[in-house]
């Protein structure tokens, strides 16, 4: 099932931000086989699809990675984090996905 995401790439390796009670941290737990491809905002296709392995990283790397999510998305992510909080909609986003992708 297609879905955008906001995305940190670190050595080669890309991260994928949820919260845990989402279609796709389920879909993920079910099958960690992905495919990935750059997309605009609106899920428009930009680039090649790549094959990978989806897992989701222990604490310690998740409150790291949640540091270049900040990083990147300055402003538009804490803005989420407030619209989240204003609407009492849990904001647990503790599910972060570490995704390797397949050797050509």
């Amino acid at each position: 099932m297609r879905t955008t995401v906001w995305v940190v790439e670190e050595g080669g390796v890309l991260y994928v931000r949820t919260s845990p009670k989402s279609g796709k941290a389920k879909r993920i737990c079910l099958n960690s086989h992905v495919r990935v491809a750059k997309s605009d905002m609106g899920g428009k296709v930009e680039g090649e699809w790549v094959v990978g392995e989806a897992k989701q990283v222990d604490q310690e790397e998740s409150e790291r990675i949640r540091e270049l999510f900040r990083k990147k998305y300055g402003l538009q992510i804490r803005l989420l984090g407030a619209v989240s909080r204003l609407s009492r909609r849990s904001r647990d986003d503790s599910f972060v996905v570490r995704i390797q992708m397949a050797k050509s």
